[in-house]
């Protein structure tokens, strides 16, 4: 980002790297909560920056689809006249329809919600939100990770961002149960109540149907419990993606035809995932992988890249630089498509 800042490269770039736009990806949307130590503040934007996106976009000449709209281009093999983008929007966080629905409906802007469908039962567990807020209550920590023991003071902010990422990665590296089980017990030690954590975070069912009715919204599915769907056994993974879809349709009436892998980097859904949605019979599913939508697209319509827009580069000038797709050349070696 500096060399491109310093250099103004992509903008030389863009007419070779930019592609026919891109999928914008977005988690959380609320006021900054001004925190020190917030370890997950890279999946949370502003409402003020999320307003200063669409507004920019729209000076632009950025066209803003639905995600139905942009597979059917795809799929047409069109090039269209204008670059456009998809908003999208993971997990089903009570932000979308507080901080938000108000800025996306006063721009007319359609977005896909990526439902999961645990999160709405309050049975699955955000464990990323669980382990921060174990790690902000906790004086020290004492852990077995597998064979990896992380142990130490934990009273400041360095100290707990340090305990925290050798946690966060170690467990990325294990099984989900271990994942799960460490949090757990993390968080048993701080006294974290990991459901009603999920309840002040997420939409209820109430809430999920309530955006399913909003002629923006297109409703997907994320699975069932947010797993890395590449740890599981075929079974179980295709059954987190088909029952995933299966409730939210029960629940609010509406049948999910895209899908959102949870994680969704290459070791978390991959070309075993990727058949799966296919088979399903999903008309699109999408990743974590970095990258702007090319024609050759077409025909990975269940391994599409996305573009996350960082909560930890708020800046429009940080988001042309992202839209320019040069930061993603460099970063995918010159290849259009990852799949």
């Amino acid at each position: 980002m500096r060399f491109f800042r310093a250099t103004g490269a992509h903008r030389l770039a863009a007419p070779f790297t930019q592609g026919l736009g891109a999928l914008l990806m977005f988690h959380r949307v609320r006021p900054d909560t001004g925190a020190a130590f917030a370890p997950n503040a890279g999946l949370e934007i502003t409402p003020a920056f999320l307003d200063s996106v669409l507004t920019h976009l729209r000076a632009e000449g950025v066209d803003i689809l639905a995600l139905d709209e942009a597979v059917a281009l795809l799929r047409r093999g069109e090039t269209p006249s204008r670059p456009f983008v998809v908003l999208t929007f993971d997990d089903g966080y009570r932000d979308l329809a507080d901080h938000a629905l108000p800025i996306l409906e006063r721009h007319d802007a359609p977005f896909v919600a990526y439902v999961t469908a645990g999160f709405a039962d309050q049975s699955a567990r955000l464990w990323w939100l669980e382990l921060e807020e174990a790690i902000a209550r906790l004086p020290q920590v004492d852990i077995l990770i597998g064979e990896k023991r992380v142990a130490g003071a934990c009273g400041t902010t360095q100290e707990k961002r340090a305990r925290h990422a050798a946690i966060y990665w170690a467990l990325r590296q294990g099984g989900e149960a271990q994942l799960l089980d460490v949090v757990a017990t993390l968080g048993a030690q701080a006294r974290v109540d990991a459901r009603a954590l999920t309840a002040q975070a997420c939409l209820d069912w109430r809430g999920v149907a309530a955006l399913a009715r909003h002629g923006l919204a297109t409703i997907g599915a994320h699975s069932l419990t947010h797993p890395r769907l590449a740890r599981l056994d075929p079974s179980a993974a295709r059954r987190e993606m088909s029952e995933s879809r299966a409730r939210i349709e029960e629940m609010t009436g509406v049948r999910p035809r895209h899908f959102c892998y949870p994680v969704g980097d290459p070791g978390s859904a991959g070309p075993r995932e990727f058949a799966l949605a296919a088979d399903l019979g999903f008309e699109s599913a999408v990743t974590t992988r970095p990258g702007m939508l090319f024609p050759a697209h077409r025909d990975h319509l269940h391994a599409l890249p996305r573009l996350s827009v960082n909560g930890g580069y708020q800046s429009l000038s940080a988001l042309d630089i992202l839209l320019s797709g040069a930061p993603f050349a460099l970063l995918n070696r010159g290849r259009r498509v990852a799949a």
